[in-house]
């Protein structure tokens, strides 16, 4: 688990990481002073976030318990949390018949980072916002995927065909470098030849990769990550950094080590020093979709991101769920567990006894749900998790430099953010409006003096970064913009620092407490993506199951 400063006062904070968020900040400052002043009082919009001010309650459980229990509730199955591996975990019961299920969670929606919004113009995604092609051999995934109708059914091979509707529409992407934007996001643009001779290296060597196997049969980098192989000679390479690994093996080019850490900070909130050589060749050499209809570099994708996948994982079970609900303690008794529970808009207590509980919640969250019944759990380690800012612009115009026009995904090279996608690449008709989503992983500083400055930094301090970026790619596009709501995650993600993924902590904090308790959230894969966050409630709501 990462080391958490926000129960720290204010001025102790200051005092103790004021230079982490002086530097965090530095680079907006810096631009403000060489920009011409602007106006941004046409601009509406807020700042708001993962429900941090409930959740923190958890500091002060002697407080909550001093509270009313206004009601009590029985139920077989309780889940803790309406994440991905919670919806999954809730599906997955009801088709085995199980029923009797309570599915509890701690915001106003269900979701967790695939949480999104919506305004007049548009739908957009508050975190994950695309599905890769997944592997044919991911039955499970697949299955539910032709439920929701994004898999129409199967030609003669017996590959996927995708609702057309779904797939990423041209053009998919495009960078912005040397004041150009060209087509894709692996720079092609004032590179050497000794560059490019690099950047085609890596990646036949990422294609090789993609096809070997272990001394036991698995794919050395598979989805789900548990089914990659247990083969030393791959996993020795989580031991190391992805940096170490590049260097190591003469992949020195500035541009490609550029694309490379900008996609460690893209799926995983870090940087090339803080990932794992091996997630950092997991990241390319997973991906093995096949489709009747689209290649394997396809993705899958909607205005509200990966909330529509989460919509339909709530509405492929019928188990009651519950909002605004935040647990705060647990008890263990002969033949049930006792959850207790704060509601948050009445102020009052629920008490819940159930015969099994999932905890699909992270694990600084599950730490300290435990502690009391299960202390030795809150010696686990190595649990870090990145802070995100997502920013939703809704904009009547970009103002476009030479190149590639507006695509689905939209990178400046060298900047501080991951770029912006436009929400609406999959409208069938263009409107004069549209919404982007702009996405910073804070990966400046480490993540707790992160996380405690992103809750210090103002709005307009927010805003002023952001679009300090965009002009530079979009001169003059400020006064396009009529709204931008800004969205902090101070845990987005689970970040797989070396030494994670294989390590023995991710396979101790999955093991099933008691028989009674049992674990289900994608921190348990190290990789905070869809498919592992939907494999993961699923293996737990299997031990429910099987234990019975």
């Amino acid at each position: 688990m990462d080391n958490n400063p926000d129960s720290t006062n204010r001025r102790q904070f200051l005092i103790r990481a004021g230079a982490g968020a002086a530097t965090l900040l530095a680079g907006s400052s810096a631009l403000l002073s060489c920009t011409p002043a602007r106006s941004v009082s046409h601009i509406q919009g807020s700042i708001n976030g993962a429900n941090h001010q409930v959740g923190h309650k958890l500091r002060s459980i002697p407080d909550l318990t001093k509270l009313p229990i206004k009601e009590k509730i029985l139920t077989d199955v309780l889940i803790v949390g309406g994440g991905v591996a919670g919806l999954s975990a809730r599906r997955w019961l009801q088709k085995q018949g199980v029923r009797d299920v309570l599915l509890l969670e701690m915001a106003s929606q269900t979701g967790g980072n695939a949480a999104y919004g919506q305004n007049d113009v548009s739908a957009y995604p508050l975190g994950a916002h695309y599905l890769p092609i997944p592997d044919i051999r991911n039955k499970d995934l697949l299955q539910f995927l032709q439920e929701c109708n994004v898999i129409t059914g199967y030609d003669d091979q017996k590959y996927p065909v995708y609702n057309e509707y779904f797939l990423c529409h041209d053009p998919e992407e495009r960078l912005y470098i040397n004041g150009l934007w060209q087509e894709g996001l692996v720079p092609d643009t004032g590179l050497t030849k000794e560059d490019k001779q690099q950047t085609s290296r890596f990646f036949a060597l990422v294609d090789q990769l993609k096809q070997v196997k272990g001394a036991d049969g698995r794919d050395a980098f598979a989805i789900p990550l548990d089914q990659s192989s247990a083969d030393e000679h791959f996993r020795a390479l989580d031991a190391i950094s992805f940096a170490s690994y590049l260097t190591q093996e003469g992949f020195t080019s500035p541009y490609l080590r550029w694309y490379l850490n900008y996609s460690c900070r893209d799926d995983y909130g870090a940087t090339l020093a803080n990932t794992s050589a091996w997630a950092g060749l997991h990241y390319f050499a997973s991906r093995k979709g096949k489709a009747a209809n689209a290649s394997a570099s396809s993705v899958l994708t909607w205005p509200q991101g990966n909330g529509f996948l989460a919509d339909h994982l709530r509405k492929q079970a019928d188990s009651p769920i519950r909002a605004n609900l935040l647990v705060y303690g647990m008890e263990f008794w002969d033949s049930a567990v006792t959850v207790r529970v704060y509601d948050a808009l009445a102020n009052q207590n629920l008490v819940v006894q159930a015969n099994r509980v999932i905890l699909a919640t992270p694990q600084f969250i599950t730490q300290r749900l435990l502690h009391s019944v299960a202390s030795e759990r809150s010696a686990l380690a190595g649990f870090q998790y990145a802070p995100w800012l997502v920013a939703n612009l809704t904009v009547s115009g970009l103002p476009q430099g030479r190149g590639l026009p507006l695509c689905w995904d939209n990178v400046l090279y060298n900047t501080a953010s991951v770029g912006y996608i436009n929400a609406n690449q999959q409208n069938l008709q263009d409107s004069s409006q549209k919404v982007i989503t702009y996405y910073k992983p804070l990966t400046d500083t480490s993540p707790d003096v992160a996380r405690q400055a992103a809750y210090t930094t103002t709005y307009e301090q927010w805003l002023s970064q952001i679009l300090d970026e965009l002009e530079l790619a979009h001169p003059g596009v400020t006064v396009y913009v009529s709204q931008a709501d800004i969205w902090l995650w101070g845990h987005g993600m689970i970040s797989p620092s070396p030494g994670f993924i294989w390590g023995n902590e991710r396979r101790k904090a999955a093991q099933p407490l008691d028989n009674r308790v049992f674990f289900a959230h994608s921190d348990l894969s190290g990789i905070s993506i869809f498919e592992e966050a939907f494999y993961q409630g699923i293996r737990a709501a299997q031990e429910v199951v099987g234990s019975v």
